[in-house]
């Protein structure tokens, strides 16, 4: 029986964590600088936001005649697969139908692991397995018959950056799965551990999907996650002179947050996502550019304001 820990020891092992941390800076402040640098990277690793990789083109035949675009983007947060006999692992956006001008097409974002994507770049007979795969699946669990095969875009999205990576991080209820024993909750620090596993020897399933028994594609189930909401926020553009965007700057009310060790804090160049334990998620794209790398976070403990400063990215 899998267990699961309350809000209250998860807290607890945070500050026992936090404890340890001071501890560390005290008596060993290279280790901790170390530690701290390292903890950096893989979290702006982990949180950085999904990115666009191939567009396919193909069309639905069944129920509603109408085309569909499938974007197969790379994300951080999928677990690449441990060994060819496992799963390749995805996690699918909401098909959404979309209008451009006269032409009316349906959506649907699917996010794989860098690895996956980068594995099959260079080798068509597996780019090839692995959109006969995507398709199949996404015939079985959305209940539509598509038109085989499909043909690979020229460009990489369809539809706004924006709208993909909402369509993706957007909590969804789990399609209903024809698997029973691969459908699994995968927990964010088992992303984290699975995140930290070498992943170079991927290779995809040689079996054939229509033949095999095994499912060479499992979706990550999104059960049991706790309600959160959107705190309120507000964002400025600080200008020079000549009215060139200098700063911004992004104030988040976070009332019911006691401890800055309750929240995730992720800052790449375009947007900032900021997830709270059990209380809040917030996912917002930035007006400029900005400098991750010299942002800088500052939590007010007694008002509950988390304030975050982003010097906007002047290039090289």
């Amino acid at each position: 029986m899998e267990a699961f820990c309350s809000s209250e020891e998860m807290v607890t092992t945070a500050t026992q964590l936090w404890a340890m941390l001071d501890d560390m800076a005290e008596n060993n402040p290279e280790s901790y600088h170390q530690f701290m640098q390292q903890q950096l990277k893989d979290a702006k690793q982990y949180y950085a936001p999904p990115e666009p990789c191939m567009c396919l083109k193909t069309c639905i035949l069944e129920p509603t005649r109408t085309c569909l675009f499938i974007n197969l983007c790379s994300w951080n947060r999928i677990p690449a697969p441990k060994s060819s006999s496992e799963p390749v692992l995805l996690s699918p956006g909401k098909m959404e139908a979309l209008s451009d001008n006269s032409e009316i097409y349906s959506i649907l974002d699917i996010a794989y692991n860098p690895s996956v994507l980068e594995r099959v770049k260079d080798d068509p007979p597996e780019k090839d397995r692995l959109i006969n795969m995507s398709l199949t699946y996404i015939e079985e669990h959305y209940n539509i018959t598509l038109s085989h095969p499909c043909s690979v875009a020229k460009f990489k999205l369809k539809g706004s950056l924006e709208r993909m990576r909402e369509s993706l991080r957007r909590e969804q209820p789990p399609l209903a799965l024809s698997q029973k024993d691969s459908n699994k909750e995968v927990t964010l620090s088992q992303l984290r551990s699975l995140m930290a596993e070498d992943n170079s020897g991927l290779i995809l399933p040689l079996e054939n999907p229509a033949s095999s028994k095994k499912h060479l594609i499992e979706e990550i189930s999104t059960t049991n996650r706790p309600e959160v909401y959107k705190p309120a926020y507000e964002i400025t553009t600080k200008k020079d002179a000549n009215e060139k965007p200098l700063e911004i700057e992004l104030k988040i009310e976070l009332p019911d947050v006691c401890c800055v060790s309750e929240c995730n804090l992720s800052v790449s160049k375009d947007d900032v996502l900021i997830e709270c334990l059990e209380k809040y998620r917030l996912q917002v794209d930035l007006p400029e550019p900005v400098d991750e790398e010299t942002t800088s976070a500052t939590f007010y403990k007694k008002k509950g304001v988390l304030l975050i400063t982003m010097p906007v990215y002047k290039g090289k």
